[in-house]
């Protein structure tokens, strides 16, 4: 085989192959996404040549899709002269009617958009929009382009009732839907709240703790979990509430009737005495205790758990003189058994 045969040959594949591909066997597809509302034989058939644009039935509804028996397909086709059809087994052939979609997020989106700096309302990400009755996704041509505009909008800003219209001029279908959406939109913010029920008393852990949309107007609740977590819960606090600085206090580390040590601390003299709570506190608290001997109540601040750091203004020292006894020191909570009793 010459040089020159061998470049003769490839030459005349290469002039075959597009006279192969526009005689190739013409076969049924087993899908077909179309755009418009006809459906064309180049849709349903590979391979249809010249008849390809001729139209044979109507599409689904927008957002929709629908099937077809090969039978009806090959019925419809066979008046223009497109023969040999490979049907590949298929039994029928499905059509989908390509869609933009317009979501109920985007529909709030837009609301929440058109209602941004007004009526005393804030920042669009910041308006929680509730529909009184859920939108539904709406379809319209993939061709359309642009945002939706709003047509007109109402707001009642002591109810926070909404009542709007909107529209897509770009899209003709956009006309036979429903496009009044009447709700409530309220401005919310970030607030902190417990993810399960929480005794009064319990010390709140970060884990114990979620952040959620709550409205704005009900106060100035607690943003950050950093901020909550560590401290008691006040009362019970339920999933949901937000939490509130009210609701909260500092872990309480002494208990009422819990045994303390009374810590006296004065210039130059430290004295520890065993005694009991006669009420609950947190670390800095000005609680009563009662000396476990003497029988004595005072005050003192609680300096740490199971700690009372206790002192008297009645005492007083004289400039140059030596300090008290240890001794003497118990005659001070004596001193103040007319200012306390005993409960």
């Amino acid at each position: 085989m010459t040089r020159s045969f061998i470049l003769c040959f490839a030459a005349a594949l290469m002039l075959a192959a597009p006279a192969a591909a526009q005689n190739a066997m013409p076969a049924l597809r087993a899908s077909a996404t179309v755009s418009g509302d006809i459906v064309r034989i180049g849709d349903l058939i590979e391979n249809s040549g010249p008849v390809a644009n001729i139209p044979i039935f109507r599409a689904p509804d927008l957002g929709t899709r629908g099937t077809v028996p090969t039978a009806k397909v090959v019925e419809a086709i066979r008046p223009h002269q497109l023969i040999g059809i490979d049907t590949r087994g298929l039994n029928e052939v499905v059509v989908i009617r390509a869609t933009r979609e317009i979501l109920p997020t985007q529909i709030s989106a837009r609301i929440a958009k058109a209602l941004e700096g007004q009526y005393g309302l804030g920042a669009a990400h910041n308006i929680q929009v509730e529909f009184d009755r859920e939108p539904r996704t709406l379809n319209i041509e993939p061709t359309s382009t642009g945002e939706l505009q709003v047509v007109s909008l109402a707001y009642n800003s002591r109810s926070g009732h909404f009542d709007v219209t909107l529209d897509l001029p770009t899209s003709a279908a956009m006309r036979n839907l429903t496009t009044r959406f009447t709700g409530i939109a309220t401005e919310t913010i970030d607030a902190v709240s417990v993810d399960h029920l929480l005794e009064r008393g319990e010390v709140l852990k970060a884990s114990d703790l979620v952040i959620a949309r709550r409205p704005k107007s009900e106060g100035p609740a607690i943003t950050d979990i950093h901020a909550a977590a560590g401290l008691a819960a006040r009362h019970q606090l339920r999933p949901g509430q937000p939490l509130h600085e009210a609701d909260l206090m500092k872990p309480l580390i002494v208990q009422r009737n819990e045994p303390v040590t009374i810590i006296y601390e004065a210039p130059g003299i430290s004295l520890t005495l065993r005694g009991q709570a006669q009420d609950a506190g947190a670390l800095g608290d000005t609680i009563s205790v009662a000396n476990a001997e003497s029988k004595r109540v005072v005050q003192g601040v609680v300096s740490g758990p199971g700690r009372v750091t206790a002192s008297s203004p009645h005492i007083r020292f004289v400039e140059n003189a030596e300090p008290p006894s240890a001794a003497a020191v118990p005659s001070l909570f004596e001193t103040q058994q007319h200012e306390h009793s005993v409960e």
